[in-house]
């Protein structure tokens, strides 16, 4: 089991496939990373890493890894993409100030078959500083990636936090507070277990 190169393979194939299926082959090849951010699916950022003896500078396309269950490969794909569309501007276009989606990289969007909207809707707001998208029916994105799921891509690991509300209720559930009817001492264990309050030498009584 070696969950990281399993899960970067995999990220990394996608982007190798996307490059050639929608770019030409023409993306430099960047760095992938993997990182949480609230108001985000993933972000771009050019030229932030470099080599060790400082000879070639790279880009960094990063992912919210605490997305990747609660959405599907497919739209997870489409952030890799819309991230590329970034790098595609940033090395042959005219990028607008930092965070702001501009026309030219709208039509970048367009051109590989996903359509920029504010709302993520139809007749939502194309260019600004907040944009997501959505998918184009029939379009280059759509068949691309259903080409890179049919030859058996995945996401092999998915964060458990961030969305698994359900697990996370399920373990709330797991535990019962106790509460000392002396002193008031409160304490958390598993049901049916027997405490006793050290200060007070009494049982400590479960919450109904």
């Amino acid at each position: 089991m070696k969950p990281t190169k399993e899960t970067y393979d995999e990220l990394d194939r996608a982007y190798g496939h996307f490059n050639k299926a929608l770019f030409g082959d023409a993306l430099p090849s960047c760095i992938i990373t993997m990182q949480r951010h609230k108001q985000a699916y993933g972000y771009f950022w050019g030229g932030t890493w470099s080599d060790a003896r400082g000879t070639a500078i790279a880009d960094e396309i990063a992912l919210n890894p605490d997305h990747f269950r609660t959405r599907s490969a497919e739209a997870v794909l489409s952030t890799l993409v819309h991230e590329m569309c970034h790098l595609q501007q940033h090395h042959f276009g005219k990028p607008s100030r930092a965070g702001y989606h501009n026309r030219e990289w709208g039509g970048m969007m367009k051109a590989v078959g996903l359509i920029p909207s504010a709302t993520g809707e139809p007749g939502g707001p194309q260019t600004g500083q907040q944009m997501t998208h959505f998918i184009e029916k029939g379009g280059a994105f759509e068949k691309a990636c259903a080409t890179l799921l049919a030859a058996g891509f995945s996401i092999p690991w998915q964060a458990l936090t961030g969305g698994d509300e359900a697990t996370r209720k399920k373990k709330a559930a797991s535990k019962t507070k106790y509460s000392c009817p002396c002193c008031g001492l409160n304490a958390w264990a598993k049901p049916d277990v027997r405490l006793v309050c050290g200060e007070c030498e009494e049982e400590l009584a479960a919450a109904d």
